[in-house]
């Protein structure tokens, strides 16, 4: 009898999700740990790997289905002695059609004329195929960009492990005469032109949950300044001295410390460690601090679990770890789904300070600005110090402003001394 391959659940909350590409088509003969497909959720695009052995009957969902329900049969897979009469009657699921670009009106026809000869373009030089062979080795984010962008796998060099295309590869395509240009749309009644560019099943998810959390979240704001000259000497000595040491620990970043302060403030005042649900008041057992990381597509938030027992050089390995698999697109959902409290960190860009929207299902999230020099007043002297705006945004149904205010005064103690997180 056929085996149904199912839409798989890639995270306990995942309902549906996006067949982005299939990588076997039917009649193939496919081995357990084949690579059957890539499924595209709200984070990240992953791998779907055969578990039995067998030959791939029939494909009843195409590439590029958005909306397909987990545990929807998305193929039939034949085994041994078994033939396509074996195959029962499934309907075939067509593609989700993407948005089609906006068409400029019809333009009265000119007098016309001998068109010129069109220019001649110089061939662009191939690029090496990758060496693999015969199949492409690519990561999830590198695939859909490429998809996204027109260009062909086969023709990009890859420059990670084994030959193995990453983002970096693509986005060095991307700018080759090979890449395609968007058609852009000539504007009506005196526009600016424009192009239409369909939105990824990504940002459509993350536009629904956060038009989600700013409708149903009651959110308030509460803002507190810390002065971080001690925290940036405490890096810079950690630093060199991580620096001097063989197999010492990775370079700490301010985030680490922020990351690590934020777990010690929710020990401290556990009444921020909760989210709200219609029938109770979740209160969580450990703090697991998430980090936004800017992707192209969006943001994602890899979560440090129960980081208020771990020290900043563990912090600051898996810190570095999960930003650098969620960028390539390798993150498996449960690593950034969940958190107890988001920090999201702009400082980088010069951004002084900012408010956030609420990452449900928590309560909170922290929005940390630039370490700016001012001066301040200290014991009534003038003084020049480093201050750090942090802006957090609070969902009213579950902490009230008393609570969060105390939770902003553990964390601004933490930041300021330094050397109380390394107890």
């Amino acid at each position: 009898m056929p085996i149904d391959i199912l839409m798989p659940a890639l995270s306990p909350t995942m309902t549906e999700g996006k067949l982005a590409k299939w990588h076997k088509k039917q009649g193939d003969t496919v081995e357990s740990g084949d690579v059957l497909a890539e499924i595209e959720t709200d984070k990240a695009v992953m791998e779907l790997e055969a578990v039995d052995e067998g030959t791939l009957g029939r494909i009843l969902v195409a590439e590029g289905s958005e909306g397909v329900a987990v545990n929807q049969p998305i193929a039939q897979l034949l085994e041994e002695g078994e033939d396509e009469s074996s195959l029962g009657d499934v309907p075939t699921a067509a593609a989700t059609p993407p948005p089609a670009p906006t068409t400029p009106p019809p333009q009265p026809a000119a007098a016309p004329e001998s068109p010129p000869p069109p220019p001649q373009q110089p061939t662009p030089p191939a690029s090496p195929k990758t060496p693999t062979g015969g199949r492409v080795i690519a990561s999830p984010l590198a695939r859909r960009m490429a998809a996204q962008a027109g260009l062909d796998l086969s023709m990009i060099s890859g420059s990670g492990p084994r030959g193995r295309i990453v983002k970096a590869d693509v986005e060095a395509a991307k700018g080759s005469p090979q890449s395609p240009r968007l058609p852009a749309t000539i504007a009506q009644g005196g526009e600016t032109p424009y192009t239409e560019i369909p939105h990824s099943f990504m940002r459509k998810i993350i536009a629904e949950r956060l038009t989600a959390s700013m409708r149903e979240a009651p959110h308030f704001y509460l803002t507190i300044e810390c002065v971080i000259d001690h925290l940036l000497e405490a890096r810079k000595r950690l630093n060199a001295q991580a620096e001097n040491e063989e197999g010492g620990t990775p370079r700490l970043s301010v985030n680490d410390f922020l990351i690590r302060a934020a777990a010690i403030a929710l020990g401290k005042v556990p009444a921020v460690n909760v989210s709200w649900t219609d029938t109770a008041l979740r209160q969580y057992s450990r703090a697991d601090v998430a980090v936004a990381v800017a992707l192209d597509e969006g943001l994602v938030t890899p979560v440090i679990r129960d980081a208020g027992n771990k020290g900043l050089g563990v912090i600051a390995a898996e810190a570095k770890d999960l930003i650098t698999r969620a960028r390539e697109g390798t993150l498996p959902p449960e690593e950034f789904q969940g958190g107890t409290l988001t920090i999201s960190n702009l400082g980088m860009f010069g951004i002084s300070n900012f408010t956030a929207i609420i990452n449900p299902p928590q309560a909170c999230i922290l929005a940390v600005g630039a370490g700016i020099k001012r001066p301040i007043v200290t014991n009534g002297a003038v003084d020049v110090a480093t201050v750090m705006s942090c802006t957090m945004s609070v969902d009213h149904r579950a902490v009230d402003g008393a609570t969060g205010a105390k939770f902003l005064a553990a964390f601004k103690a933490l930041v300021e001394d330094p050397l109380t997180m390394l107890l």
